[in-house]
């Protein structure tokens, strides 16, 4: 696999989340690499994005770029649970194009669910 892949939370990783069966979620993906691969990488995750939306539960997704030439991206994906997201991630397809990611890729995702914290945001 050509991305390498960490961990937001090392106590609590993505495998641990993906065991779960809640929903909805919300995929964060931080990318980082080399500032001369980011066409590469682009490509790559369009690749992925073009898969993903074709699976079950997937709802929405959006790419944000770091300011001021910062060598980061930030994926953004809403899907229907986590059942959803498991089964697309670890479908082979999907794997393989993991090997379309620059060498100096690393992609850390993290699962998340809205809250509502009063006055401020509704879950």
């Amino acid at each position: 696999m050509a991305v390498k892949l960490a961990e937001l939370d090392e106590v609590v990783t993505l495998a641990a989340q993906m065991e779960t069966e809640e929903g909805p979620i919300v995929l964060i993906n931080i990318f980082t690499f080399a500032p001369e691969d980011e066409d590469a990488l682009i490509s790559a995750w369009t690749q992925d994005a073009d898969f993903m939306k074709q699976q079950p539960g997937y709802i929405s997704t959006q790419l944000h770029r770091g300011l001021a030439g910062s060598s980061a991206l930030v994926n953004y994906a809403v899907w229907q649970d986590v059942r959803s997201f498991r089964d697309a991630f670890s479908n082979p397809e999907f794997v393989r194009l993991l090997d379309n990611y620059p060498d100096s890729a690393i992609a850390t995702p993290h699962l998340f669910k809205k809250l509502a914290v009063s006055n401020h945001c509704v879950a």
